[in-house]
This record gives C-alpha cells, structure tokens and sequence, in this order.
C-alpha cells in the first residue's frame, strides 16, 4: 500500500485533536498556507488545474493534516510557541512539546512510508536541537541519493537521545517491540536504526509566523502569491480569509458524521468485499481539503472580495474614533480618518514582509507624525473649549507642507494622515484633553447594544 493508502486505511489511536478549539486558529492557519502553496503549484502555465489534478490535505487525522498528492504523503505536526516561552532547549523537549515522539510512532505504524514534518513557531537552540536538525539534513540527503542510511559518530548520540525521548513520551502508544521486557521487544541497535530512518524522513520547519501575527502577515505572506500568479486585482486580505475559513471549518470535521435517520443500505452484502483505500478517503471526505475546494473559493472571493474582508471595528467605537468624536470631529471626518487608516496598515503590511528597510522607516516615520502633532498642538489651539476639529484640519496642513523626500516611497498626505489616526488608536495622539477611553468604550457600547450608532 501507498503512503496515502496507509493513511486513510490505518485507524488513528485516538482524536484529541477535534475538540481543543484555541488551537487551531494557528494550526489551521499554516494549513491553509500549505494548502495555498500546493495549490499555487498546481495551477499550470494556463492558470488553471488539470483535470487529474489530486493534490489534497487531510486534517486532523494521525497528525494535526497530511498533505497527499498521488500516493505519497507528508505528515505534519504544528506546535505553536508563544513568545514568552523560548526556543527549544533539548531533545526531549523536540519529542514531548514539539510532537517528535508522536510523530514518529505515527510515522512508524504507517509502515515508514510517510514523510514528516515539524512546523513550529519556536526556534532551536543551539546545541542538541540545532544538531538534531543538522542530522535529519545529512540523513535525509542520503535517503534522496538512494544511498544506505548509516549512523555515523556524530549521528549516534543524538540518534540515542531521540529515542530515549520516544521511550519516556511515547505513553501507552508505543509498540511492543519497543517497551522494555516484552517478549517482542527489539535490540537498542534496532531501535536506533528506526529512529534514523525517521530522521531521514522529517523535515524541521521552525520559526514560523506567530499567532498574534498571522492576521497581520499571513494575507501578504500566503494569499498575496497567489493573487500575483492569477493577475487579479482584488486584496490579497478577502483571498486569504476565504482559503483560512474552510481549513478552520475542515479542522473542525472530527467526530462522528450524522446522517438524520438515514440508516445504511446495502452495505454489507455477500460478495461485497472489504472497504478500499478509496472508500475509507470518502469517508473522511468533511476533513479533506481538495485543490478543487480551494479553487472554488479563491474564485469565490475574487468575485466578491468585499464579502471576505476582515470586519473591521465598528467605527465609533474604535479608540481613535472615540478620541475624534470626543475632539467634536464631524462623522465624515471619523469615517475618513477610520479608512485612512487602514490604508496606512495596509501599506506598512504590504512593505514589511519582504523588505528588511521597512522597520526602520515606519519608526522614523512614526517620529516625523509625533513631531508634526507636537508642533501643532499649541497653547493656543488648546485655549479653546472644543478643538478636535481644529487639531484635525491643522494636521492635514502641516502633512500636507512634508516634502515628498522625507516620507517613505509609494505615501503620500493622505496616508499620513492616515498615520496620525493609527497613533491616535495607540493613545499616543489625543484630540481633547486625556480621558478613560476604556470607560467611554463601554458606555458607547451599552448605548449602542454592542453596536455603533
């Protein structure tokens, strides 16, 4: 049987992934962007897919999702770090809280057939981690060159910690012939030679976009790719919510499937034969996500890409909006500031993900903005009893007086007024004098109904 046959056919031990919710927000996240990957290297030099096209991802079965094509599949297990908890430290850690103990006693009840992977947000320390991926490199380029995998010196140690790891994490799931006084128990040397082949085999993708950031980068990073490929021009933001929302709803699949009162026909009948790899994928049909599935939705959001944008906070009851209605700003000039900056995001995340000179300039842009309100908010401005809106328009003046060589490429006045409205969103612009913005937050909302006016 294939690597995918395996997978399909071979029971998992357990489904503890399905009902852990928080999870899987990062998990079905870096799913969608293998998911837009595999779909981007399924798009032909026509742009679209071929007929036999059969490139999928399983979620949350055996591992956290399998990516397939034809017969052959890569597990993967996702380990999210915050990041207040550091690198990986040692080997164990890499088997227990990175999944590697898991991962390969997966990999080892599918009959060594899959390849694996570790994605993972935290790092490696140097040290065993470090050189623990450097030996699934140097393994792996000998599986790849058809040649014998070999524990070399360097190999042994590491190799032996791994498996040690296995033996202490591994739990109630590892097989007889590695628990200690069975009678099908295997030599140590045995052991080690699995856990080599295992290394040749995985793949350690560590460093991965962090939950708190995914929303930010994960558009541009991920969905923006694609866009390019296809030549539309629609935000790359309404492509990405459409892939992520239907890995979310995939991830969530697990459980028993209901079928009203439907019970079923005919499905024992002499002659009939067992079920067949191809069956048993039907039936995990509510966890597959095909390449098809995905280019119904990119082309979905594509026509529509208004009905996948992000939701963005009701406009009266953001920071910078309450500061600007509390400064007597008109409604038009709120919803202007509002969508001003989200330009502003936009552009700041469209630059920093592939330009190292980004950072730096949005902070020494972040000073010019602070400088220009400083100068602006005089003694004089602030004599009168209401002046939000004075403060406004003065700032548009002074933005407007920038020579275009001291503001980053691509803006222009409008974005920096936009800038000027993110600063107030942060409490570090003011359009009245301070007040408890959290208070009136809360006000506003149970005047509203949780809603704005």
């Amino acid at each position: 049987m294939t690597a995918a046959e395996l997978v399909v056919t071979e029971p998992q031990p357990d489904d503890s992934g399905a009902p852990t919710h928080d999870r899987y927000d990062w998990q079905a996240a870096m799913a969608a962007a293998d998911g837009l990957q595999l779909y981007l290297d399924a798009l032909g030099t026509n742009k679209r897919l071929s007929g036999d096209e059969d490139r999928r991802v399983l979620c949350e079965y055996h591992e956290d999702w399998v990516a397939m094509q034809g017969g052959a599949a890569e597990l993967v297990s996702a380990k999210h770090r915050d990041a207040s908890v550091d690198a990986y430290r040692t080997v164990n850690q890499l088997a227990d809280e990175g999944g590697l103990a898991h991962l390969f006693l997966r990999w080892r009840a599918l009959k060594e057939k899959p390849t694996c992977r570790l994605a993972t947000s935290g790092g490696l320390l140097s040290g065993d981690p470090q050189d623990l991926e450097a030996v699934t490199k140097s393994l792996r380029e000998m599986r790849v060159s058809d040649k014998q995998i070999a524990i070399n010196g360097k190999h042994a140690a590491l190799v032996a910690k791994l498996r040690s790891a296995i033996h202490t994490y591994g739990g109630a799931h590892l097989p007889p012939e590695w628990k200690k006084g069975d009678t099908k128990e295997v030599p140590t040397e045995i052991q080690d030679e699995e856990v080599a082949r295992f290394l040749s085999m995985l793949d350690i993708c560590h460093g991965l976009t962090r939950r708190s950031d995914v929303a930010f980068l994960a558009p541009t990073k991920f969905a923006k790719p694609v866009v390019d490929h296809l030549g539309y021009d629609v935000p790359c933001e309404s492509v990405w919510n459409a892939v992520y929302g239907i890995f979310h709803t995939r991830m969530r699949a697990a459980g028993p499937r209901v079928h009203a009162v439907i019970s079923p026909v005919l499905a024992f009948m002499n002659g009939s034969g067992p079920p067949t790899s191809a069956d048993k994928e039907r039936e995990l049909s509510g966890r597959i996500v095909t390449m098809q599935d995905i280019d119904l939705v990119v082309m979905t959001a594509v026509a529509n890409p208004a009905a996948y944008e992000s939701l963005g906070s009701p406009v009266r009851l953001s920071r910078a909006a309450i500061k600007m209605a509390r400064g007597r700003c008109s409604d038009n000039s709120i919803e202007r500031g509002e969508q001003l900056r989200k330009d502003y995001q936009r552009y700041w995340r469209d630059r920093l993900t592939g330009d190292p000179t980004a950072l730096a300039d949005r902070e020494r842009l972040r000073r010019l903005l602070l400088r220009v309100s400083d100068k602006v908010d005089t003694p004089s401005l602030r004599a009168q009893a209401v002046w939000g809106y004075e403060f406004w328009r003065l700032l548009q003046d002074e933005l407007d007086a920038i020579p275009a060589e001291r503001i980053p490429a691509g803006m222009d006045p409008d974005l920096l007024l936009g800038g000027i409205s993110e600063l107030a969103n942060a409490c570090q612009v003011w359009f009245s004098n301070r007040f408890d913005v959290a208070e009136e937050f809360d006000r506003l909302r149970e005047e509203n109904r949780g809603s704005a006016a």
